[in-house]
C-alpha cells in the first residue's frame, strides 16, 4: 500500500504546489461571440399551467423513487439501509473471513511448529545444508 502512495507522490505534488491556471487570450477576436454587450433583455416567459409538472415542484424533497412524498421517503430510507448499511456489514464480514491469501499465516504457524520441534530434539534451527549431501547424486568424472 505504501509503495502505491509513493508512486503517486510526483503527480500529487504537482497538483498541490501548482494551482490550476486560467489561460486568457489577449488577441482581438472578431465575430458575435466576442461581443460583451447584451443588446436587449427578454422577460422570462410565464409558466404554462397545463402540461407536465416537475416532481420537484410537487415534492421539494423528491428522491426519485415515487411521486408520492411518503412512499418516496420510505423507499429512499429502505434503499439506503440495504444499499449502504447491509452492504458494509455483509461486505466487511465477507472480506474478514476470506481465506489466507498467499498462505502467510499458515507459513508462520508451520515455522513456529518446526522451531519448537527442533528445540525439543536439540537440533540447530537451521542446518548447514538445505539438502542432505548423501542423497544428492553427482555426476562422476567420466560423465563430465
Amino acid at each position: 500500500m505504501l509503495s502505491r502512495v509513493t508512486q503517486l507522490r510526483p503527480s500529487l505534488s504537482k497538483l498541490l504546489f501548482y494551482p490550476p491556471s486560467r489561460f486568457v487570450s489577449n488577441t482581438k477576436s472578431s465575430g458575435a461571440a466576442a461581443s460583451s454587450v447584451v443588446p436587449e433583455l427578454h422577460h422570462a416567459a410565464k409558466p404554462v399551467e397545463h402540461g407536465e409538472v416537475s416532481p420537484y415542484v410537487k415534492n421539494p424533497d423528491y428522491h426519485g423513487f415515487s411521486s408520492d412524498p411518503v412512499v418516496d421517503e420510505w423507499n429512499m430510507r429502505i434503499a439506503f439501509f440495504f444499499g449502504i448499511s447491509v452492504a458494509l456489514v455483509i461486505g466487511g464480514t465477507f472480506i474478514h473471513y476470506l481465506p489466507d491469501h498467499g498462505m502467510r499465516q499458515w507459513a508462520r504457524r508451520e515455522a513456529e511448529r518446526l522451531i519448537l520441534q527442533r528445540e525439543k530434539a536439540g537440533l540447530p534451527l537451521i542446518e548447514e545444508n538445505y539438502y542432505d549431501p548423501n542423497t544428492i547424486l553427482q555426476p562422476t568424472a567420466e560423465e563430465s
